[in-house]
């Protein structure tokens, strides 16, 4: 809500009573109170002010009106002055809200940062598999960078480090169980196949968005619904059947990664967790980002032994990228899975 402020102040010219006689007698000037406390001001007169009236400050639930200065010059043949009105914030405490634009392009620009960044983590991702396939390994590594992008956002309090209770830690688990396979089954499809025909298949997560709801949650889906899903499949049919880079491992891998990512979403709608104990959205990706870490890093090494030793590097430079471009496309592809991932 908006109210008029009115100010009376010596600082400006506009605000000294004009003075048709310069030979005449100098105007008087008499001292203003300090009250801390306001009283009303009787107002004559629209254009002017009684000569013996003492000087007040007005205060309404319509305007304000304040006295400016330590001093007010009288007239005696001419007690007439000017008011000066400025639009202020009733509550100085409000914030100003951006307007629906702002808020438009705001949202545009966030959408563009996470495309760029899904689009360069495929391309630095696929060249990394190339010379160095080992999904597990790579997919541990990016979590690792992850984690650490993470201690350096609560280290240096740019985000507040939440306190996990026990019930909530138990909550997140089965969460961070599927996000950490959902992403290794999506780089094992993406050193095997093309990226192309990677994302063809995880065209069909809607298919089971609506499987799940209706497994788990009991959500029966429409006519509408399930018509929609008609196209999505036929085209991913028609996609895996004239896919030149196709095979098993990358096809099911792709479905797997559907599977375990849209179990993680339906899951996460069943939980019941508090209002005020739940977690934002930022601190719970960094909860899971941690967790999957924990739980890659040991199956990696089991999985596939220590790859990441200067000979299994230096073998990954003999196909076509050295050592220095391995680390550092390996550290682009990390960088931009975890913000695009933050951002999604």
């Amino acid at each position: 809500m908006q109210s008029n402020l009115f100010s009376l102040c010596l600082s400006t010219p506009f605000v000294k009573p004009p003075n048709p006689n310069p030979k005449g007698p100098k105007p008087k000037l008499s001292h203003l109170s300090h009250s801390s406390s306001s009283t009303q001001l009787n107002l004559n007169s629209t254009h002017g002010l009684s000569q013996q009236s003492p000087v007040y400050a007005f205060s309404s639930s319509c305007f304000n009106l304040r006295v400016c200065g330590s001093f007010f010059v009288s007239n005696q043949r001419n007690n007439s002055f000017k008011v000066r009105v400025a639009s202020v914030s009733e509550n100085t405490g409000d914030t100003v809200k951006p307007s629906g634009v702002i808020k438009t392009l705001q949202l545009g620009f966030m959408f563009g940062i996470w495309y760029i960044l899904n689009i360069c983590f495929n391309i630095y991702n696929k060249q990394v598999l190339k010379v160095y396939p080992f999904p597990a390994t790579v997919t541990a590594f990016q979590f690792g960078f992850g984690s650490l992008m993470v201690a350096l956002m609560w280290a240096s309090n740019s985000y507040i480090r939440p306190k996990i209770t026990p019930q909530q830690l138990a909550a997140i688990f089965p969460l961070a169980v599927a996000h950490t396979l959902g992403n290794l089954l999506t780089n094992i499809s993406l050193g095997k196949v093309a990226v192309s025909f990677t994302h063809t298949i995880k065209a069909m997560e809607p298919f089971f968005t609506v499987v799940l709801s209706a497994l788990i949650l009991a959500e029966r889906p429409t006519l509408w619904v399930v018509s929609s899903l008609v196209p999505i499949i036929g085209g991913v049919a028609l996609a895996s059947f004239t896919e030149v880079s196709f095979n098993w491992t990358g096809f099911y891998s792709a479905m797997a990664s559907n599977l375990t990512n849209q179990s993680r979403n339906v899951y996460s709608k069943k939980l019941m967790v508090k209002k005020e104990e739940s977690l934002d959205n930022i601190n719970l990706f960094s909860v899971l980002t941690i967790i999957s870490f924990i739980l890659l890093a040991p199956v990696a090494i089991f999985l596939e032994g220590a790859k990441f030793t200067p000979s299994y590097l230096q073998s990954a430079a003999n196909q076509g990228l050295n050592v220095r471009e391995l680390c550092v496309r390996s550290l682009l592809a990390g960088f931009c899975f975890h913000g695009y991932q933050q951002g999604g």
